[in-house]
């Protein structure tokens, strides 16, 4: 072997001369702060698509628990439409936000072969935070007129 691609003092290479493929470390140094900024980024970006999901889904179950719970309430004996509106708009008020409240409305509908009230929302879609597209969300919800 020539002695100027044997590995010296000057020299950090670990691996043995002729074997292709393989470059000298010299060649790699600073790769390691090019490496640690793409993955870095990649897992910031990862991390926040999982983030978003998880308050997209949080605001979806939100949603269906109020118009659930506002159909239930506007069915009692005592209560109307008008009143599962209210309900299901305050329920959305103490767990998101009154925008989120803006396009309810309630009907009378046969539901599986029952006459029920059906409770629908429509709300923004989060994209990025809780920021979206309007009325892009539509979630309803169903309880039973009792005779």
């Amino acid at each position: 072997m020539p002695a100027s691609s044997q590995p010296g003092p000057g020299r950090s290479c670990l691996h043995q001369p002729g074997h292709f493929g393989l470059r000298c470390c010299k060649e790699e140094r600073g790769s390691a702060v090019v490496d640690f900024v793409l993955v870095g980024g990649l897992l910031t970006l990862f991390f926040l698509a999982i983030i978003q999901l998880t308050l997209v889904l949080h605001v979806r179950n939100t949603l269906i628990d109020a118009a659930a719970s506002g159909a239930r309430y506007g069915t009692l004996a005592d209560r109307g439409a008008a009143d599962a509106q209210e309900r299901a708009a305050a329920l959305i008020g103490t767990g998101l936000n009154a925008e989120f409240a803006q396009n309810i409305s309630t009907s009378e509908v046969t539901f599986q072969g029952l006459r029920t009230l059906e409770v629908t929302i429509k709300a923004p879609m989060p994209v990025i935070g809780l920021i979206g597209p309007r009325d892009l969300l539509e979630v309803k919800g169903h309880a039973a007129i009792q005779p």
